[in-house]
């Protein structure tokens, strides 16, 4: 049958980092690395799926979805069509080629890509209508649940709703968001550390655990809390005493950064890039030293790029643990900062770093290419 090529992006995030699985604020943009799939729909229920990227082919049935053993890549694609399949989208068998250009362990969710794509091509190859809340809601599910890796909502929507030019300011709880323009004259510049980053990791869930702790014990004391998000940082110091110090720490982190998010979204609106700035390096703070999901890498990396001409802010983005920096730079600069910061980084680490400039991308969408560039 005839193939359709779809893709859906990355996405590097400015400021809000572990608040969207406690229903907090995030600022994340799409950006113009993506994953992309080519798919043609048939006529059984067999799903034959070939990544690219790692030169190998899979295959399952609809009808018996389960994953595969440990940390396989094929568990997002068949996650995404076991959770439409739970959902009740009846799919069509299909043949899904699969390949990237969204470095993986890099902390850019290249996980969601893969997710979104493949979902939007499933449900498309199947006749389907797609609604892109849902279905940024479904691939979240399979990672959750078929894949065992507890994130937020954040990667999946701006994957299905990132706008070109833009930020989005998203409510993780109650989805509503705002797109928020960035200034023509900043670029996003995001540096690779080169050490890996596996979200499905123990730590990502034991911080996730911390604070869902930190709920329930809070809970007992301030009734009408949901969730993180519903604290006050003064209500949250009011109660450090019935507060385990790591618990503690988790959540002063995660009700901080909800206030920065606003605050940098408000800075943005308005011009001011210095604000901005400040945030971002308070927020690379709190990520180091409150949620402990920063290194040495990381650290190095942020250290360096603070101290560049042109710079406006700098942070680590991501779930942590090794991955990216994000930094806003001044588009007249950012040759200059590119070399300067390879060459230090180099210098200090021993590590070769790659350093890559995106304008913030539209999200997933089905791509008009000849059959011959399909195939």
């Amino acid at each position: 049958m005839p193939a359709t090529v779809y893709r859906a992006p990355g996405r590097v995030n400015l400021i809000g980092e572990h608040t969207d699985y406690n229903d907090g604020f995030v600022l994340p943009a799409a950006i113009e690395f993506s994953c992309w799939v080519t798919a043609a729909a048939r006529s059984d229920s067999r799903l034959i799926i070939h990544s690219r990227n790692f030169d190998e082919t899979i295959q399952a049935d609809l009808d018996s979805l389960l994953p595969a053993p440990g940390k396989h890549w094929g568990n997002y694609p068949l996650g995404v069509a076991w959770s439409l399949e739970r959902a009740g989208k009846r799919l069509r068998g299909a043949n899904l080629l699969i390949s990237g250009d969204v470095p993986l362990g890099a902390g850019l969710s290249s996980s969601a890509a893969i997710e979104v794509a493949v979902g939007f091509a499933l449900l498309q190859e199947s006749g389907i209508a797609i609604d892109r809340l849902e279905l940024a809601k479904l691939c979240q599910q399979a990672e959750n649940e078929f894949v065992g890796a507890r994130c937020g909502i954040m990667d999946q929507f701006v994957a299905c709703h990132g706008r070109a030019s833009h930020a989005l300011l998203l409510d993780c709880r109650s989805l509503a968001f705002e797109p928020v323009r960035l200034p023509a004259e900043i670029s996003l510049v995001i540096c690779n550390t080169m050490v890996k980053h596996d979200i499905r990791s123990g730590e990502y869930n034991t911080r996730r655990a911390q604070c869902e702790e930190g709920v329930r014990t809070l809970h007992v004391v301030l009734l009408e809390i949901r969730a993180l998000r519903d604290v006050t940082l003064a209500q949250l110091e009011a109660n450090r005493g019935i507060l385990d110090k790591k618990v503690f720490a988790r959540c002063r982190h995660v009700i901080s950064e909800n206030e920065r998010v606003q605050r940098v979204a408000d800075a943005l609106r308005r011009g001011d890039p210095e604000a901005v700035g400040k945030l971002m390096q308070d927020s690379h703070s709190s990520l180091r030293d409150d949620y402990e999901v920063s290194c040495k890498e990381l650290d190095v990396m942020v250290e360096i790029a603070a101290s560049q001409p042109g710079i406006i802010g700098a942070r680590m983005t991501g779930g942590g643990f090794g991955g990216c920096t994000v930094n806003l730079v001044e588009s007249a600069c950012i040759d200059a900062f590119r070399e300067r910061v390879a060459a230090e980084y180099f210098a200090r680490t021993g590590l070769v770093p790659e350093i890559y400039v995106s304008a913030p991308s539209g999200g997933a969408q089905q791509v008009e290419v000849s059959s011959n560039e399909a195939l």
